[in-house]
């Protein structure tokens, strides 16, 4: 998969960020994972933080990935009815509209689930870490905001669909 900077076109700092955030995620996770490894397999220890820290950023890692997908229309895409009636403006337009609203309301039910769930772990630890259990919950919620209102400026903004997939309509 190539990047938009690849194509010519100018990353967001948005775009940016995430891809940082996700790197540094990556990062972190490999050098505990491997320094876990070395420690388990050379001297028969390990540090038990070092499951527990991969899982919470992989969490994390994943929902700034979806957060930033979005954008660059990275998200699975199923554009074939609306392939047909890109030569028809009025329904073209009514289906952006519908798929916008769509997203609004999956990215709503998404942020409600996750935030009880913030709140649910707001009065807990994790077992090693000890860090507040909300911390599992919040990129989802995050990512679901994040998205939602990349959707409804969109939708304010009437931005068309973009169809360009290529090889990857399906």
């Amino acid at each position: 998969m190539s990047s938009p900077a690849q194509h010519g076109v100018p990353q967001s700092r948005f775009a940016r960020i995430s891809q940082v955030l996700m790197a540094s995620c990556l990062g972190v996770m490999a050098v505990a994972v491997f320094i876990n490894v070395v420690l388990r397999y050379g001297f028969g220890s390990g540090v038990a933080a070092s499951e527990e820290l991969s899982r919470l950023l992989f969490v994390w890692m994943v929902f700034i990935g979806a957060a930033a997908a979005y954008p660059a229309g990275e998200h699975m895409a199923f554009t074939s009815l609306a392939g047909l009636l890109a030569k028809r403006p009025v329904a073209f337009g009514l289906l952006t509209a519908v798929i916008r609203l769509l997203v609004i309301t999956a990215s709503a039910m998404l942020a409600w689930g996750a935030w009880q769930q913030v709140v649910v772990g707001m009065g807990s630890r994790s077992v090693v870490m000890a860090y507040p259990a909300a911390l599992l919950p919040l990129p989802a919620f995050l990512c679901a905001v994040a998205i939602g209102v990349m959707a409804t400026i969109e939708l304010i903004q009437r931005k068309p669909l973009d169809l360009g997939h290529g090889a990857e309509v399906e």
